[in-house]
């Protein structure tokens, strides 16, 4: 089956504690994001995200959040949560992508000059493509959008959607871009770490809503 005809899958990412995890759960979200970056606002630690992992059900998709960490400490950190997915939003290459026998997602930051097209194929074992907005100074959680008419055509069962996601214009991002799936942070927080119920639910009920016909 293809995204034509399942509704848009949702990931809520940069979750710190349980309460929001299971919110985010409660609301309908598919995944909930665990950010290992400690310069990033949303960092969590291991042994938090563990308790996490294992408040959660069995059927919630739980992704790891990575930029350039070293590989041993990847591993342990795994090995503590047992996390599901992986998602690498730094400049890892394939080959370290895939030597943690996990599925893992690539993010690919809109940079002026990426070819999207290109960047994907660099990544083949990849499971998902997250194309994100660009900063040069930052990886992910800018807040900002980028011009989704750059990726329309590339969506699949492959495609995240991220950057500047929030209820009120998640709607629109999926009419144009008909990805598979759409990941948020900062649209649906009160402060950086802490997640606005309210905002949960009407930003999953606005893309489960949407259709990508």
């Amino acid at each position: 089956m293809t995204s034509s005809v399942l509704k848009t899958k949702v990931k809520i990412c940069g979750i710190t504690c349980l309460e929001d995890a299971q919110a985010a759960v409660a609301a309908g979200a598919d995944a909930i994001g665990l950010v290992f970056y400690p310069p990033s606002s949303r960092y969590v630690t291991p042994s938090v995200a563990a308790q996490i992992v294992a408040g959660l059900g069995p059927f919630v998709t739980t992704v790891g959040l990575f930029v350039n960490e070293d590989e041993a400490l990847v591993k342990e950190i795994l090995a503590l949560t047992d996390m599901q997915l992986l998602q690498f939003h730094g400049d890892e290459s394939e080959q370290y992508c895939r030597q943690f026998e996990r599925p893992y997602i690539k993010a690919l930051r809109m940079s002026p000059d990426l070819d999207p097209s290109k960047a994907m194929a660099a990544y083949p074992g990849a499971c998902g493509y997250l194309f994100d907005a660009w900063q040069p100074d930052k990886f992910g959680g800018t807040g900002a959008t980028f011009d989704w008419q750059r990726i329309v055509g590339l969506a699949g069962d492959n495609l995240i959607l991220a950057g500047g996601l929030n209820p009120d214009n998640v709607d629109a991002a999926i009419e144009a871009v008909k990805p598979y799936a759409v990941d948020v942070s900062g649209g649906v927080e009160l402060s950086p770490g802490k997640k606005d119920h309210r905002a949960l639910k009407a930003f999953i009920t606005a893309a489960k809503r949407s259709k990508s016909p």
